[in-house]
């Protein structure tokens, strides 16, 4: 600078300070360093690498490798900066393979730190060592006795850069940044072997990252996240023609919830980040997972190198790609096709009851008596509940639930094909749903909520356990009610129920006219014309009834699809004449509420189940029903016995 006349003039940085400035570019902590080395590793071909440190790699940081070595001849430039065996022309960056390419980072480590390698190739009788400083061979190289690989050894990192080394808060720290690190690099490359070593002589010192030589990426998983995420996660595997992009990795099911989200992406098997694809699936699972909860997703996608944009951070964990927005959807798609394919069951934990720790004091729990004891939990499960019908597996190859993809447009589907769940706004339908509410009983719907089923008494009948009392229930009104409220909250939006072959209408309402429940009188006129009668009008309303509640009427006049309410259950199909008679007949088609109140109620009706079905499908869903007030007094439910009274009369149990 001129004092005399105030301009600045303009002075070329010595090389030294360029170069220690561009080192601190490259290696901003011990994590990056150990991350250039584990990719130079990985690019000699090694199957064994192990990483020691002191103090978490700041005083000493050496990495071992089996790879195939560097070469006596290149020992001398090995450290320079732009020395490389991996790139010759820029042209090379466009279908770039290996990790390194730019010949930055053992010169960048050495110009912040003292640096030694020793190295031996399969070729060489003995290993070679030497020492570098500031990106330059420091002595002589020396023979040494040495493995086939290299190990390199970094000691005394940003020793001569006090205010960056000032800058890390712990050891502790910098080692768990390297942990990490290693641990992504252990996982991606399932099969090698990797080894973290902490040499600190305190009681911390030992191994905190091993995995064995052909080991698997599930093996791994277990190993380094632990046993609750490797038992749930589900492989994502495929090809996109049209984006030639690979896509393959593991993500946890929806049992499995964690409180940070642990995403690891490779893309060409480089470690990277990708902002807009990790908050598109952290979005996905949201659906899947609680309030509060994460996933553990691992990705490695694979496409053109020329798709791929290396070059743009000097630490290499940032990349661009073509058609990224297409990318993140296409992968996106098959992580939830992965979820949505795996047919397992949801653990639900939830804390009963805290324990206080803090003090020594020990209350005894209150005493419950004979006559107070609840014997029984409405949690347990029966055996036969688990053993199939063979009847039942019969039926099941003549009949089937499905969604029609058909019916629904692009828009309307998820991104794993299937089909959305419809919002349906109508006022009647809304003011129906709210009536069940308010017309529910609080103490009877506890009942149904913990209740332990004892067995059905007549097809109507059966009885059921709440705490010490014994209660008579109406199993034809508590189904009707369950099958209507199951209509209102599922309206428009029910899988349907194939008949193995439809069935025609015409005959179905002869059938029903012949039954003595119809009421039919010669006074109705013939049973030809009512049958005909029932035909023409309900297949006025097919379009309605399909698109509501999923009745399927062809254009022939027969019946081939019914709603399906219940997973696991088949309703009584010998119901069907009936349920077509009074659908025409029962039905008020003036009035939009009233018409919506009825069919559901003759839907409802036409369900109704006996015995296996009450006690292993119908009980179960009826946990959750709003019971009516009016059910208190109608005889539906019916207490037989209490406990403390059977005490009072028996003086035992």
């Amino acid at each position: 600078t001129s004092v005399m006349s105030g301009e600045v003039v303009i002075k070329r940085l010595d090389e030294t300070v360029v170069n220690r400035i561009a080192a601190g570019e490259v290696i901003q902590r011990p994590a990056n360093a150990v991350k250039e080395m584990i990719e130079n590793c990985l690019d000699a071909g090694s199957t064994c690498i192990t990483v020691s440190l002191k103090s978490g790699g700041l005083k000493l940081l050496q990495i071992s490798d089996n790879g195939h070595g560097i070469r006596k001849e290149d020992m001398e430039i090995v450290c320079e900066r732009f020395t490389t065996s991996k790139l010759k022309e820029f042209d090379d960056l466009k279908s770039i393979a290996t990790f390194g390419f730019r010949g930055e980072a053992l010169a960048s480590i050495s110009h912040v730190a003292h640096l030694t390698i020793t190295t031996r190739t399969k070729d060489s009788k003995c290993a070679y060592k030497a020492s570098y400083l500031d990106s330059k061979l420091k002595g002589a190289v020396r023979p040494t006795a040495g493995n086939i690989g290299t190990q390199i050894t970094v000691e005394d990192l940003f020793y001569n850069v006090p205010t960056r080394r000032k800058a890390f808060k712990s050891a502790s720290e910098e080692h768990q940044k390297i942990a990490d690190v290693m641990t992504r690099y252990a996982l991606h490359n399932s099969g090698k072997s990797f080894t973290l070593r902490k040499m600190d002589q305190d009681v911390s010192a030992g191994v905190s990252v091993r995995t064995q030589l052909g080991s698997t990426h599930v093996t791994n998983i277990g190993t380094l996240f632990g046993s609750n995420v490797g038992k749930e996660v589900i492989q994502v595997d495929h090809f996109d023609p049209q984006l030639h992009l690979k896509i393959n990795g593991y993500v946890t099911n929806a049992n499995c919830s964690i409180k940070r989200f642990l995403f690891l992406l490779f893309i060409n098997n480089r470690l990277v980040e990708c902002t807009v694809l990790k908050k598109a699936l952290d979005s996905l699972y949201q659906t899947y997972l609680p309030k509060g909860g994460h996933p553990f997703v691992y990705l490695s996608l694979e496409m053109p190198a020329n798709n791929l944009d290396v070059n743009v951070h000097p630490t290499k964990h940032e990349v661009h790609f073509l058609h990224e927005g297409t990318v993140v959807e296409s992968v996106e798609k098959q992580v939830e096709a992965a979820l949505l394919s795996c047919d397992s069951s949801r653990t639900f934990y939830m804390q009963v009851g805290g324990l206080l720790v803090t003090s020594l004091v020990v209350y005894a729990p209150q005493r419950v008596y004979d006559h107070q004891l609840v014997r029984t939990d409405s949690k347990l499960q029966k055996l036969d509940a688990f053993l199939t019908n063979t009847r039942q597996e019969m039926e099941k190859t003549t009949t089937h639930s499905s969604h029609d993809p058909k019916s629904h447009d692009s828009k309307s589907l998820t991104a794993a094909g299937l089909p959305r769940r419809r919002q349906i706004q109508l006022t009647s339908v809304l003011q129906l749903s709210e009536e069940v509410k308010e017309k529910s009983h609080k103490e009877l719907c506890k009942v149904l909520h913990d209740h332990t089923f004892v067995g059905c008494v007549e097809p109507e009948l059966a009885l059921i356990q709440h705490e010490t009392k014994l209660h008579l229930v109406n199993t034809g009104n508590l189904s009707e009610e369950l099958f209507y409220q199951t209509l209102l909250k599922d309206f428009g939006n029910f899988a349907i129920y194939r008949l193995s072959e439809s069935a025609p209408i015409y005959e179905l309402a002869m059938l029903g006219l012949n039954l003595e429940e119809s009421g039919w009188t010669p006074a109705d006129g013939s049973k030809e014309n009512l049958a005909n009668y029932i035909v023409n009008f309900l297949g006025g309303k097919a379009e309605m009834l399909n698109d509501y509640f999923c009745i399927d009427i062809t254009k022939e006049g027969h019946i081939s699809g019914i709603p399906m309410l219940l997973k696991g259950y088949s309703p009584p199909l010998e119901g069907l004449p009936l349920f077509v008679m009074r659908l025409a007949t029962e039905v008020d088609w003036e009035e939009e509420k009233a018409c919506f109140n009825s069919v559901c109620r003759e839907i409802a009706r036409f369900w109704l189940p006996w015995k296996r079905m009450v006690e292993h499908t119908v009980m179960k869903s009826l946990r959750d029903l709003k019971v009516p007030t009016s059910m208190v007094d109608n005889g539906t439910f019916l207490q037989l016995a209490n406990l403390p009274d059977l005490y009072k009369v028996f003086e035992r149990c």
